[in-house]
């Protein structure tokens, strides 16, 4: 019995033994991969440019890709290296841009407030479809066939691209036809890069009317395809009081500066395509 007594503590003192060793190459082990990442995190530690970071506090934050960038961290950090153009964001405000552009050294361009609109007023009802699209539920999948299935090749698609990437949520899309609330848009842009039909634009705030339509072609060809699309009549330019409108390649081209909102060429347009704001 003593025997085996002995023989039981001399197994649990080597079990012991063992553990300690274990454990004391693992607390080694451990050791050793701590201070390698320090060193490492010391040795190889990127330091973000003071200048962008005071660039980054500065910007609206929206990330909303507006200005071409993937976020506010890349604008900030291209606009640090000379890369991009302050004006390309027009989210940031006019007071924290003027505090970017004195960090800069740069001048700061006079910027009109602007919003964006849809340059078309076709849709499921107006807009004619040239062939029923059963694919990817996407504008830019749409437009790879055949340049969208509509009749006018410069309509709006309507299946939401645009209400995708809106940041505000100020897009809708009803009856196939893109909307923008204006009270929510904050003219970033994300929009107009998302739209591969180019029927996005800014226009001044102060804009009483926009003209809904970004169809080129001729009269014919227009009545065709569109119930609601410009003709190119001229009708508008002929009896704008103000000089306001003139027309370019077949669509009607408004001067804010000259337009006092007399909505003259509302009233005369023979299909309804200037709308008022």
């Amino acid at each position: 019995m003593i025997n085996l007594l002995a023989g039981l503590g001399a197994v649990t003192a080597e079990t012991w033994i063992t553990i300690g060793i274990v454990a004391g190459i693992l607390f080694g082990l451990a050791l050793v991969i701590v201070v390698a990442i320090l060193v490492v995190g010391k040795v190889f530690k990127v330091n973000m440019d003071e200048k962008v970071t005071k660039i980054l506090e500065n910007l609206a934050g929206a990330n909303c890709g507006g200005c071409g960038c993937s976020g506010c961290a890349g604008f900030a950090a291209k606009l640090a290296d000379g890369l991009a153009d302050l004006s390309a964001c027009h989210v940031t405000s006019p007071e924290k841009k003027a505090e970017i552009a004195e960090m800069l050294g740069i001048s700061l361009k006079a910027e009109e407030p602007q919003v964006a609109i849809v340059k078309c007023n076709g849709g499921a009802e107006n807009a004619k479809d040239a062939f029923e699209y059963n694919g990817n539920p996407t504008c830019a999948a749409c437009n790879t066939l055949f340049n969208g299935n509509k009749v006018c090749k410069y309509a709006c698609l309507g299946c939401g691209d645009c209400a995708a990437v809106c940041p505000e949520g100020a897009i809708t899309v009803e009856g196939k036809l893109a909307k923008i609330n204006p009270d929510k848009c904050i003219n970033c842009g994300a929009c107009i890069l998302a739209c591969p039909k180019h029927v996005i634009e800014r226009i001044p705030v102060k804009a009483p009317v926009y003209v809904a339509c970004s169809s080129h072609c001729k009269a014919k060809e227009v009545m065709d395809g569109c119930k609601v699309g410009c003709i190119g009549c001229g009708m508008c330019a002929r009896k704008c009081p103000h000089g306001a409108i003139t027309m370019v390649d077949n669509l009607p081209v408004v001067d804010y500066d000259k337009c006092t909102g007399c909505k003259t060429c509302v009233a005369v347009c023979p299909r309804h395509i200037i709308l008022e704001r």
